[in-house]
């Protein structure tokens, strides 16, 4: 405790005014326990019992003062990670750049996160370190609730519930924001962002799914510090893309995120095909995320293969065309160097595991085969494993507008016929033989007797 009062007032350091919450009882917020995870109130319960001071915080109070469904729990505690996994079995410290620790209970995570203090109270650098753009590379100073709560990204996440006795805490004025509908940022909005860049993407990921408007000061920054996304590492900015596209928000979410000059940052070679494309590509691309929502809404499974697929559709078909007209490439071959380069480009942006990396080209390929109809060749892509996709993919092609001649309608009653009505809508292609390249024709001898042609 005496370093920590030391280091706090210690010259050059930056002292962060604390400030008292504002406590709400249960008649004004009207949260009860019953609606909170009952694993996450076991973690609360065996902390406080620990003689820790522990309390439900961030997105699952924020959606049920919302009336919505929160798909998880966080704790925060003035436990450290290591106090935290000595209480629970069943527990996991994870991260590095900011640890906290993970209670699994069957399928469900608990996470819990340490009271932090501002990262200038620490002269650690295994704690605290930053780079020259300021953004934060580790951030594990501990401290108190106060510190906590201003250390949070946006006012709605820092409400803290008590299950002990069913008080809010609110130390930024999130509950008046979050009656306001309003998404402003805890502190300096461009010394937060630098700190860590993937808050501009939870910026306009929240605005996107909770329907907020962001504070003038809390977006003005965002374009003009977009281009510091690429200080952060693509694996980290992969799972930042499936929150932003698996939310059952990703239509809204695209408009904000091209509307800050984000996607861009996210999808450089989409973004460029999407302001110098025709209708059809910015059409398709919309139609991915609208297909994605619906999806979502109906329970129904959406792979991140898929969605990437989409989006660098369009490079992949700027730079086959470019292929084809420039270099006279044939369109197999065209097709191949280009996936090279798109992904190369894409991966330097945001990673793309393996897993879904092959898939992704799989349905891409497929897109060729399916025009490859003859023969038993159709019988046999009924049997290909990304065969589905291919054709969802197909027709989302067709709902933006691209003339395929009716590929996707025959490919629909072909799944829906018996094995005679496959046979006959095969038969009915006929048999198209290949045409032929004409005989080069050998040069005729010096001692011809045929006269040269005349012009």
């Amino acid at each position: 405790m005496l370093n920590r009062l030391l280091k706090l007032f210690a010259p050059g350091k930056q002292q962060h005014k604390m400030t008292s919450p504002k406590i709400i009882p249960v008649s004004e917020h009207g949260l009860r326990r019953a609606q909170f995870s009952s694993n996450a109130l076991k973690v609360i319960e065996k902390l406080q019992e620990a003689g820790f001071s522990a309390f439900l915080v961030g997105g699952g109070v924020r959606d049920l003062l919302l009336e919505g469904e929160p798909k998880d729990f966080d704790v925060a505690t003035n436990a450290t990670p290591e106090e935290t996994r000595k209480i629970f079995r069943n527990a996991m410290i994870i991260g590095r750049r900011f640890r906290i620790v993970h209670v699994r209970f069957g399928r469900e995570i608990i996470e819990v996160t340490t009271f932090r203090a501002h990262h200038d109270q620490s002269d650690n650098p295994k704690d605290a370190e930053q780079s020259h753009t300021g953004m934060l590379l580790r951030d594990n100073v501990y401290g108190d609730i106060e510190s906590d709560a201003v250390r949070r990204d946006f006012s709605v996440n820092a409400l803290y519930y008590d299950p002990s006795n069913g008080n809010l805490l609110d130390y930024t004025n999130g509950l008046a924001d979050l009656n306001r509908r309003v998404l402003q940022m805890i502190g300096d909005p461009e010394a937060r962002y630098r700190e860590d860049p993937v808050r501009m993407l939870r910026a306009v990921r929240f605005a996107a799914k909770l329907g907020f408007t962001m504070t003038e000061n809390t977006r003005e920054p965002i374009k003009r510090l977009a281009p510091l996304m690429s200080h952060v590492p693509p694996a980290r900015l992969f799972e930042e893309v499936l929150k932003l596209m698996l939310s059952g928000y990703a239509t809204a979410t695209l408009g904000l995120l091209r509307e800050h000059g984000l996607f861009e940052a996210l999808f450089p070679g989409t973004e460029l095909c999407l302001q110098k494309g025709g209708e059809i590509t910015n059409k398709f691309v919309t139609q991915a995320t609208l297909n994605t929502d619906k999806r979502i809404r109906q329970d129904k499974k959406v792979t991140p293969a898929f969605i990437y697929a989409a989006f660098l559709w369009p490079p992949l078909q700027a730079a086959i065309r470019k292929l084809m007209q420039e270099n006279k490439m044939p369109l197999t071959a065209a097709m191949q160097h280009a996936e090279q380069g798109v992904i190369s480009q894409q991966l330097s942006c945001t990673a793309l595991p393996k897993r879904f990396l092959i898939p992704m080209k799989e349905i891409w390929a497929l897109q060729l085969r399916l025009l490859r109809r003859e023969g038993r060749k159709a019988f046999a892509l009924l049997e290909h494993p990304r065969f589905r996709a291919a054709y969802d993919f197909l027709l989302l092609r067709e709902q933006a507008g691209e003339n395929l001649d009716g590929l996707g309608l025959w490919w629909t009653r072909f799944q829906d016929a018996d094995e005679a009505q496959r046979e006959e809508m095969v038969k009915e292609l006929g048999n198209p033989q290949r045409q032929r390249r004409p005989r080069r024709r050998k040069p005729k001898a010096a001692n011809s007797t045929t006269p040269p042609a005349t012009s």
